[in-house]
């Protein structure tokens, strides 16, 4: 299964059109990905309600209501660390309300992570805010290669006892590449009570190898392959087409 970061409208029709399992919809590539604008997400609803009616092309792909692509919201005030302010943390709750009403099946599940000031999973939070969510699920995403390095397992066992249902991770390293094997480790370990995703610099020329090396069922990528923020349709459809076979 693909999962690919979306940070602009064009991007996420782009990546329904080659075939993509699901959405991270996301803004500001630069920032590494934040909370995007609720017009963001009406236009690509409206545009998808135009088209046809599904666009999954992987065997077993989920989809979502009305057959289309699962979209999944990140909720980030902000670029840079991952530990929130009072102020913030609000924000993070008003935005999490806001897509919730919009309703319809528009959102099938919200990407967030919180750590502390001393880079730990903040589970008290991170449970609101999976609370909050419900019913939808929710993923805590590459915050948790911020842990220090000998925490990463207990750092997952956090994110699974707050009720999340998958992780996004290299393996607390730079690169999927550099941390595939970690992410294998916690795949053994964690695989049977949270989704792993392998993410971090996976493209076509890759993903193949990473996917089996990790033992895991979902990768995600950005499919940025030139200067800019939109998914190269091209390369999307590449790695549709490649793990159609893994």
């Amino acid at each position: 299964m693909l999962e690919l970061a979306c940070f602009t409208a064009s991007s996420a029709l782009t990546a329904a059109r080659a075939g993509a399992s699901r959405i991270e919809l996301c803004a500001s590539y630069t920032s590494g990905g934040v909370t995007p604008l609720l017009s963001t997400l009406h236009s690509i609803r409206d545009e998808l309600q135009r088209s046809s009616p599904s666009t999954a092309t992987i065997p077993g792909a989920p989809t979502a209501e009305h057959g289309q692509i699962p979209i999944y919201i990140m909720i980030r005030p902000r670029g840079g660390d991952f530990s929130y302010t009072p102020t913030e943390f609000e924000a993070m709750k008003s935005s999490i309300d806001g897509f919730q009403a919009i309703g319809d099946g528009a959102v099938q599940g919200f990407v967030f992570g919180i750590l502390t000031a001393d880079a730990r999973v903040d589970g008290p939070r991170c449970r609101e805010l999976v609370e909050l969510a419900a019913p939808l699920p929710c993923t805590f995403h590459r915050a948790v290669d911020g842990v220090a390095d000998e925490d990463l397992e207990g750092a997952v066992q956090t994110i699974v006892e707050c009720g999340f249902e998958s992780v996004l991770t290299s393996g607390g390293a730079g690169s999927a590449r550099e941390g595939v094997e970690r992410v294998a480790g916690l795949q053994k370990k964690y695989g049977e009570r949270i989704t792993l995703i392998l993410g971090g610099g996976v493209r076509s020329s890759n993903v193949v190898g990473l996917k089996r090396e990790a033992g895991v069922r979902w990768v995600h990528s950005a499919a940025i392959t030139g200067p800019g923020e939109e998914v190269d349709e091209a390369e999307a459809r590449r790695m549709v087409a490649l793990l159609q076979h893994v």
